[in-house]
């Protein structure tokens, strides 16, 4: 959980009024928010550094890259930052860098760590549900609930080894959710904490938009839990991820995802074949060859935003 953030800046970066005055301001920002921050300049030189507090718990902003390199090296979490005096600094094996300082929100801060610490985002809170990235922890619980045959009737299920789901959801987490920013994502209750089914968004190889899919539980059906749930991942896709359409492909035989994909506003378009296997039974990161691929009719729906 993240406790504290830390500003690591080169000892020539406080001689700028301006860049200081922006980095005390976004103390104080994420002060106000419930997390100890605090700032340090020091020599580039300087090898005998030393950051106090719990490593895991910290988040590291750096304007040198040799210095970053250095704490990286250590295992703290660090963002690399680019201001007016450091605009040609390499910062190596860092996934993020930050600029325009005082324009960055408290979320992106948190998100940020979340993302180096594998804790998964939360995405939406509606009345009854967390949507959330899924973790590897979730797979156990997906196994009992696609354990009844009907939640497999009309989608495929999970790989047959559960150590192959965990392999896929681990590569899943890093590539998809850490490159594309959303994902299919894991439904929790809130008033127990209960994992209940899974609702998100792909991208189909072959189709042109994103698509919506969704599964709930057996034993949580007819509650209204996946209207509840697309419906607000609907909102999220048209007002924070600024998608123009969504489609959905639902089997033709599945009278009740058909009704409430047009009660969510989709619109019929047409009947296509859809590749179903795609990594068959096991997973190393291959897909299956395309003589072995099977294919099953579904009806592709149409959301418009605009």
């Amino acid at each position: 959980m993240l406790k504290t953030v830390a500003f690591v800046l080169k000892d020539g970066t406080k001689k700028n009024e301006k860049i200081v005055g922006d980095i005390k301001e976004t103390l104080e920002y994420i002060k106000e928010n419930g997390i100890e921050a605090g700032s340090c300049f020091i020599s580039e030189e300087d090898d005998s550094f030393v950051l106090p507090g719990d490593k895991k718990e910290m988040l590291v902003i750096c304007d040198s890259g040799r210095l970053a390199e250095r704490l990286f090296d250590q295992g703290y979490y660090v963002i690399g930052l680019w201001h007016e005096l450091n605009t040609g600094e390499h910062f190596r094996n860092l996934k993020y860098i930050f600029s325009n300082l005082t324009d960055i929100d408290f979320d992106s801060f948190v998100k940020t760590y979340q993302r180096y610490a594998g804790e998964p985002w939360e995405v939406i809170r509606t009345d009854r549900l967390i949507i959330r990235e899924t973790t590897l922890e979730d797979i156990d619980e997906f196994y009992k609930i696609y354990a009844d045959p009907d939640m497999t009737r009309y989608m495929e299920g999970l790989f047959d080894d559960p150590a192959d789901e965990k392999r896929y959801q681990k590569d899943y987490i890093e590539k998809v959710y850490g490159l594309m920013g959303f994902g299919v994502w894991t439904l929790v209750r809130r008033s127990d904490g209960r994992i209940i089914g899974r609702a998100g968004y792909s991208v189909r190889n072959g189709f042109e938009d994103v698509e919506l899919g969704f599964l709930i539980g057996k034993e949580f059906q007819r509650q209204g839990y996946a209207y509840e749930a697309c419906s607000e991942i609907l909102k999220f896709g048209q007002e924070i991820l600024l998608f123009d359409n969504v489609q959905t492909l639902v089997k033709k035989e599945n009278e009740v995802s058909l009704h409430l994909c047009e009660k969510l506003g989709f619109t019929p378009v047409e009947e296509t074949e859809v590749e179903e296997n795609i990594y068959g039974h096991s997973y190393d990161g291959t897909k299956v060859a395309l003589s072995q691929c099977k294919y099953g009719t579904y009806i592709k729906m149409v959301k418009h935003f605009l």
